[in-house]
């Protein structure tokens, strides 16, 4: 290995002084300014329209555990348990694909000095959309169609673009027009074509600019990941799909048949690369393609490796140039390649970046870079190379002409991080007495890096003091999490930077060269500026040093403009002190400091309406409870259920009973009371129903009416609720048997999981006692609570004994714990273990005469049922039917051995 060689292994920024780096004051007399600012008076607004704003869809910055959580009532650890059978999440903040590629691309207009822009437009950015700029001597100006507005081509395609490819050439001409280039358009699954064409030939006039379709080609098997054209031959492209598989179209017999289709489905040849024993697996992604020095050779790159693509023969040659395994370990096992760019015009140099590093690579040198940096940015996804004398054009020094001519820059970064940075190079130093033997080895010389990478503030209208960096970092860590920043700050969607003939008139010295930047904005703003060569970046911008504190509202997603999202948006704000209390176990504390701010007899004392207390005391009283009961028996809860019920459902349904009726009215009252504040939010809940139930009342009829109320459905006077959550009740009787513990000396603060805890072991007990289990033991073996001790007054009906079972569902068998924050549920087995009672014998004498058709429904199932509906009468067809249904059931429950076995069980 050469000294040469040796040295371009150390990537430049890893040491102090790369060996490959040239910089210091030495050189900069040979080489010149490298760094490119902004000209903040030169920033000039070209075009504006809601046309050239991004239709994008929002990326989910939710991981999997998140979105369960916010968009559903699971618990945590539920979640998270849901979301680690999808294996390893990705980052949530990915950029959507459309933005990383440069939404703008430039076709210049030959002998005018005029430049065509194109880009994504339409609904869901999936039209081809134009402008033409033009230099008028003083400025730039952009024609646009007769409405004002952008131009667009009709046809329609079928999915979001992706990217836009531009091929210069000067074609066929007739009267009327002039070919001046070709364009493809490719999205996720298509590839389209057209022909530009100048019609305003031979006049002064600016160009007149169209779009003719040519064809298109669907992918149906796979997606596209890239398309480019052939520079050596301009009728011809390539299309790169996402299993490696590379497409040839070739458009020459179309422009000589001159037979345009816009529904024709083209049909392209596809290479013969055969990818096999290159490690083509699941886990390599492909990137992109362009081609080298000849028309039959290809350079291909992926997330592992970069291969060149020998065409000419008959048969495939494929060699690869550049590995990841070839960057040093340090870097971990993760590090990927990202983006792919030639460089250079002769198509032997290509650039590569991965997460951590940014290659130059010679094809004639595989395995070994050129150079390589260290780049510092945040999963760099664009990558181009430029001249340096297309960033130094016009300079009003000649000194660096030499150097200008044979340097390189590359521009590396991210359009959604907004983060780009500039990498030159070029050879060593001309000398100024060079001699024939230095001149001749000039073809064989190395590259170095030429000084440090600097930054490019792209976007031109940020300050990069110390000071606005800190405040817009501290601004997107204050926006909420579901909120991309990128929606509140303007970015870059898109640039090209136009020719010496179309730049800004440059007002000041023009020393050392400069160039103007031609930028597509999120906000919908096609504008151009123009950056100048200077020794050193810029400390400070005054005139947008605090614009740039600021992030304001800005339309990155162009769906937030349809119509029906144009309404005024109205926000109401909800304190959530209560639940944050309940999660963490503090609820008491929540109360207690709401109630030293009111009196405390006002709201223990408040008086009860009779209606409601009417209501309540009924349903109580008729379930076998008396209003003076304390404390409800057991026999009575279990013989209340009336669905197949988990022990927590059971457990909430005797604290409900065990509440006092004073307490019982903060939860059931009337529409009335809740409409008397007309400034309340429209609330709905439920009807106190006509069966006889325990509270909260499981079996309801669904509302009738809508959001607010209206002539069509009236407003009624119906007992609602509940109205307040059981948690809350429960505290308030802890306050209102013996005021607040936490104004008592040594007495233990009042625990809602403590309550429940014990709440949970007493049913579990008694379910032990009183239900079978089919198919396990019993739930626990702690103390029983015999029902037959509990003597105080129960109604007839429920001392007649009942049959119950514990069932537990397969679907339960991983017994997973469900835990709230506060973990105020952390028992096991409240959930999984479902009890229900059995039909009885009896059950059909304890019925009335008129319920004689629902005891049609006796036996068909092992649960005793109860309707809440009106009584009708079977006629001969009703029943006929029934017999036919019956039977088809029955034969079910024949053929189903795990009903069969359950049943025997029970």
């Amino acid at each position: 290995m050469s000294e040469e060689e040796w040295k371009s292994l150390f990537p430049i920024g890893t040491v102090f002084k790369s060996p490959l780096l040239i910089s210091g004051s030495s050189v900069k007399n040979s080489i010149g300014p490298l760094v490119f600012n902004p000209v903040p008076t030169s920033l000039t607004r070209l075009f504006s329209s809601q046309s050239l704003l991004p239709s994008l869809s929002p990326p989910s910055v939710l991981n999997l555990p998140r979105f369960l959580l916010t968009s559903s009532s699971v618990v945590p650890s539920t979640s998270s348990s849901v979301a680690s059978l999808f294996g390893e999440q990705q980052c949530c903040s990915d950029p959507p694909s459309v933005l990383r590629y440069n939404r703008l691309q430039c076709l210049p207009c030959p002998n005018s000095s005029s430049v065509v822009v194109f880009f994504p437009t339409g609904p869901n950015s999936d039209h081809v959309g134009f402008l033409v700029v033009s230099s008028n001597g003083s400025g730039l100006d952009v024609q646009s169609d007769c409405s004002n507005d952008v131009f667009s081509v009709e046809s329609e395609l079928n999915y979001q673009i992706f990217g836009i490819a531009v091929n210069p050439t000067l074609g066929f001409v007739d009267d009327s027009c002039v070919d001046i280039g070709f364009l493809l358009a490719y999205t996720m699954y298509s590839v389209e074509w057209f022909i530009v064409k100048n019609h305003a030939i031979g006049s002064i006039r600016r160009p007149s600019v169209s779009l003719v379709h040519m064809g298109s080609k669907v992918f149906k098997t796979c997606s596209v990941v890239h398309a480019c054209w052939n520079p050596h031959l301009s009728e011809e492209s390539v299309v790169l799909l996402e299993d490696g598989s590379l497409f040839l179209f070739d458009m020459e017999p179309l422009l000589k048949a001159k037979n345009y289709n816009a529904n024709a489905n083209l049909k392209g040849i596809k290479l013969k690369v055969s990818w096999d024993g290159l490690d083509c697996s699941k886990k390599v992604k492909w990137l992109s393609c362009d081609f080298s020095w000849h028309p039959r050779i290809l350079i291909v790159a992926r997330s592992d490796a970069v291969f060149l693509v020998d065409l000419r023969e008959n048969e495939c040659s494929i060699s690869c140039l550049m590995k990841i395994e070839t960057l040093p370990s340090s870097l971990g096992e993760k590090e990927q390649f990202l983006a792919f760019s030639k460089a250079g015009s002769d198509g032997f140099y290509f650039s590569v970046a991965s997460n951590r590093l940014l290659l130059l690579c010679d094809i004639r040198k595989p395995l070994s870079p050129v150079l390589q940096w260290t780049h510092g940015l945040d999963d760099p996804s664009y990558v181009n190379v430029f001249s340096l004398s297309e960033l130094r054009s016009s300079p009003g020094n000649s000194m660096y002409k030499v150097a200008s001519e044979s340097g390189y820059c590359i521009v590396l970064g991210s359009f959604w991080s907004s983060e780009f940075n500039t990498f030159c190079y070029g050879p060593s130093p001309p000398a100024l007495d060079q001699s024939i033997s230095s001149r001749s080895s000039k073809y064989f010389q190395s590259l170095y890096a030429w000084e440090r990478p600097s930054n490019l503030i792209l976007s031109g209208r940020e300050c990069p003091c110390s000071s606005c960096l800190t405040r817009q970092e501290s601004l997107k860590d204050a926006i909420c999490e579901w909120v991309e920043w990128q929606q509140k700050k303007e970015i870059v969607l898109g640039f090209s930077i136009l020719d010496n003939n179309l730049s800004l008139p440059f007002t000041g010295q023009n020393e050392y060269g400069s160039f103007t930047l031609v930028r597509l904005m999120s906000s919908g703003v096609l504008e151009a500026q123009t950056y100048q060569a200077s020794w050193n970046s810029l400390k400070k911008i005054d005139v947008v040093h605090k614009e740039s504190l600021n992030l304001n509202d800005y339309l990155l997603y162009g769906w937030l403009l349809d119509d029906k999202y144009r309404f005024t948006r109205r926000y109401i704000y909800f304190n959530f002190d209560y639940l944050m209390g309940y999660l963490n176990d503090k609820l008491d504390e929540v109360v207690d400091s709401f109630m030293r701010k009111y009196s405390k007899d006002s709201l223990c004392e408040q008086s009860l309406s009779l209606e409601v207390h009417e209501v309540l005391c009924e349903k109580i009283k008729a379930c076998g409870f008396d209003r003076l009961r304390s404390t409800p028996a057991l026999a009575v809860v279990f013989n209340d259920i009336s669905l197949p019920s988990s022990i927590q459902e059971i457990a909430f349904r005797k604290l409900w009973a065990s509440l006092p009726m004073e307490l019982l009215h903060f939860s059931f009252s009337s529409y009335s009371e809740f409409l008397e504040n007309k400034n309340t939010v429209s609330i709905e809940f439920l009807s106190v129903p006509s069966l006889h139930q325990l509270p909260p009342f499981m079996l309801r009829d669904p509302s009738n009416r809508s959001n607010k109320w209206s002539h069509k459905v009236p407003r009624t006077e119906n007992i609602v609720g509940p109205v307040l959550p059981l948690p809350i009740l429960l505290v308030l009787h802890e306050f209102r048997n013996g005021c607040s513990k936490l104004e008592e000396e040594g007495v233990g603060k009042f625990s809602l999981e403590a309550e429940f805890r014990e709440q949970y072991d007493e049913i579990r007990s008694a379910a032990g006692e009183m239900a079978v289990s089919p198919f396990e033991p019993k739930v626990d073996d702690g103390p029983a609570v015999s029902l037959g001790d509990d003597r105080e007054y129960v109604s007839a009906e429920s001392q007649k004994p009942k049959n119950f079972v514990s069932f537990h569902p397969f679907a339960f068998n991983s017994r997973t714990l469900y835990n709230t924050q506060g973990n105020l549920t952390n028992c096991a087995n409240v959930f999984d273990s479902l009890i229900f009672k059995l039909e009885g014998k009896e059950a059909s004498s304890e019925k009335s005469e008129n319920n004689a058709s629902r005891e049609l429904y006796n036996g068909l199932c092992p649960v005793e049922l109860e309707f809440n509906a009106p009584l009708m009468d079977f006629g001969s067809k009703e029943l006929k039917a029934y017999d036919m249904l019956k039977r088809q059931l029955l034969k079910w429950e024949d053929g189903f051995d795990a009903y069969k076995e359950f049943r025997s069980k029970i």
